[in-house]
């Protein structure tokens, strides 16, 4: 499998960094594209990761903070127009997506109009298939076998974390959440573990309330290290930097984890990839 950071920002806009969004390719010649988060301007960067929305197997929702679905919309239109038959989006994510999906939907209906008005050979509106999941369930894509996995980012309930599994490899892809039993079952013995990350020290020196907010509920990078020592997981891979670092200061960044976590660590710009 091959894992590729998308976007790795935050809601603070960034010209360098798409939101976040992490693609999983798996299955032979790595045909199958799995999308993780739909953060703001990630369809641009798609076509730099090989892919795009209409290539994707699949899409995985963590949790329905808007910085994880902004471009969401743009991923029905573009999968929409760039598909020459009625194509279903396959989207999966907690319980209450299906009434934001509903809603965009809604949203987008003046544009569906025009469009199909305009191109005779569009003839249908975007197909979105929408399964609402809650931990513990499974499901396949491809040769892709997932789980879903409970974690705590409260107040923000539910959030999914999820597990992919492909020719005996393991994937575990957490979203924003704190420690808990949940991130444990989740990320136990993967070869890779994607992590949203927050500098603790530096976010707790700026006097912003809002800032000094999301420490109770994003992991630190010293807790995403520990996560991965407790459950022999081979490679660490940090996303979703709070504040956002210049590459001179990933090795700072690194450091910190590897205090934790003797295994491989893995934090860079977007497009960041890794092969296992």
């Amino acid at each position: 499998m091959e894992v590729t950071l998308v976007g790795t920002g935050t809601p603070l806009p960034d010209p360098n960094r798409a939101g976040p969004c992490t693609l999983v390719k798996a299955g032979e010649n790595n045909g199958e594209h799995v999308l993780i988060d739909a953060g703001r301007g990630c369809v641009m960067r798609m076509p730099l990761a090989q892919t795009g929305p209409a290539f994707l197997s699949g899409l995985l929702i963590t949790h329905l903070h808007s910085d994880h679905l902004t471009a969401f919309n743009d991923i029905v239109t573009t999968h929409w127009i760039a598909t020459n038959e009625p194509t279903p989006l396959r989207v999966w994510g907690p319980v209450g997506l299906k009434h934001y999906v509903d809603h965009i939907l809604l949203a987008l209906g003046p544009d569906m109009k025009y469009r199909m008005d305009h191109h005779e050979d569009l003839n249908w509106e975007p197909v979105v298939e929408v399964t609402e999941v809650v931990p513990g369930d499974a499901f396949t894509i491809g040769s892709m076998s997932i789980t879903c996995h409970e974690t705590c980012h409260a107040p923000v309930e539910p959030t999914i974390g999820y597990r992919v599994e492909s020719d005996g490899k393991v994937v575990a892809l957490a979203g924003d959440t704190i420690p808990c039993d949940g991130l444990d079952s989740l990320t136990k013995d993967a070869d890779v573990y994607v992590q949203t990350v927050i500098r603790d020290d530096i976010v707790k020196t700026i006097p912003i309330p809002r800032l000094q907010d999301i420490l109770d509920y994003h992991s630190s990078v010293e807790q995403a290290g520990q996560v991965a020592a407790k459950n022999r997981v081979k490679t660490l891979m940090m996303t979703h930097y709070v504040p956002a670092p210049q590459p001179e200061q990933y090795p700072e960044w690194i450091a910190i984890a590897a205090k934790e976590f003797d295994g491989e660590i893995v934090m860079g710009d977007d497009l960041t990839s890794v092969t296992v």
